[in-house]
């Protein structure tokens, strides 16, 4: 599977604000972007001036990419099936992201980050209609439901996650099981996707 494996604080600092990659961390003063509120490297303050229009438009895309962790091939091929389908491309795009199997676990709180809710699923414990699934990009449909296996409901990690997030499940899920159960009832709407991301642009950039 191919993924992201360097630092993901860096990736933060980048961006200038917090894309919550790591959890409760990102939540404390340890968060490095708390001590350093600028990009890394050695010229990183340099990098504090306005930017071209082009410019603003990569960082979006990139911010988009860094929040869900997909690597950029990917991401350009969801752009390009968004862009084939009816409707508005951005809100089509952001709502294929939200459908991918890791994100509705991170969603439904069972992972602390996007990146413990992908390994949840690459080690088996999520189950997808019943059957077992380990494909993080999954793309689930309007009334799939995803659940916990019955060993993985007790956890430890799993339990704390439940027991200590403060994270709303959004209104286009709905929880079941005691919280080991959640199912998809409609297709997330722009308003219900509460990532800092102007997708318009991220149309902008791929359009040229």
């Amino acid at each position: 599977m191919a993924r992201y494996t360097g630092p993901v604080c860096r990736l933060c600092r980048r961006e200038k604000m917090k894309l919550f990659l790591k959890g409760p961390k990102c939540d404390s003063m340890k968060c490095p972007i708390e001590r350093r509120p600028y990009p890394p490297g050695e010229h990183g303050r340099d990098r504090m001036r306005q930017g071209s229009e082009y410019l603003t438009q990569l960082r979006e895309k990139q911010k988009a990419r860094r929040i869900y962790g997909i690597l950029e091939k990917q991401f350009h091929n969801l752009y390009v099936e968004a862009n084939r389908q009816a409707g508005i491309t951005g809100e089509n795009l952001l709502r294929m992201l939200e459908l991918r199997a890791d994100n509705v676990v991170f969603r439904a709180g069972w992972g602390a980050s996007r990146s413990q809710a992908r390994q949840l699923v690459r080690h088996g414990h999520v189950l997808v209609n019943g059957k077992r699934m380990t494909i993080p990009s999954y793309r689930l449909r309007k009334g799939d439901v995803v659940a916990l296996k019955g060993k993985s409901r007790d956890m430890i990690v799993v339990r704390h996650n439940l027991d200590t997030l403060d994270r709303q499940i959004p209104p286009w899920l709905e929880t079941g099981a005691e919280g080991a159960e959640v199912t998809v009832r409609e297709l997330p709407l722009r308003e219900h996707i509460d990532v800092p991301v102007r997708e318009s642009l991220i149309v902008e950039l791929y359009s040229k």
